[in-house]
């Protein structure tokens, strides 16, 4: 497993938790399914119930991603 760098592929939230970047997903290379905040693969392999939540909430923050667009 390679050393993640911070600000690259990862940062700490106000909270002082840590964030994976959408870099970080892609290299990874498919979704882990627990709803992470830059998720690139739409939230392929989260519950459907949670999946509509958070795709609501990317909406409201204005992080839309290409393939959600693409829904609309």
């Amino acid at each position: 497993m390679k050393k993640l760098i911070e600000t690259v592929d990862f940062y700490y939230n106000e909270l002082g938790f840590i964030v994976l970047t959408e870099k970080y997903h892609l290299d990874r290379g498919n979704c882990c399914g627990n709803g992470c905040r830059h998720c690139p693969y739409d939230y392929l392999n989260v519950e459907e119930s949670r999946k509509e939540i958070l795709k609501d909430q990317r909406i409201q923050n204005g992080k839309v991603h290409q393939t959600e667009t693409a829904d609309q």
